[in-house]
């Protein structure tokens, strides 16, 4: 998520030609967006970090609904 900021922010100094992004290529913006989705489409699914957020997110509910049943008796 911290890339896809960085990525935001710099392509919006790059437009607006801000101090030292104005002599920047754009290629290396280009660069940095190949990066995030070369990242996010085969890094994040060769290390698994994928499936840990989903497994994260399933057993927050899980304990989230043992809590209300357990609450409600």
């Amino acid at each position: 998520m911290v890339l896809i900021l960085l990525i935001v922010v710099l392509s919006a100094l790059k437009f607006f030609e801000v101090d030292f992004m104005a002599q920047v290529s754009w290629w290396w913006i280009i660069g940095l967006f190949a990066l995030a989705f070369i990242w996010f489409e085969y890094f994040e699914r060769l290390f698994g970090l994928d499936k840990k957020k989903l497994e994260a997110d399933f057993d927050e509910v899980q304990k989230k609904r043992a809590r209300e049943t357990f609450e409600k008796k």
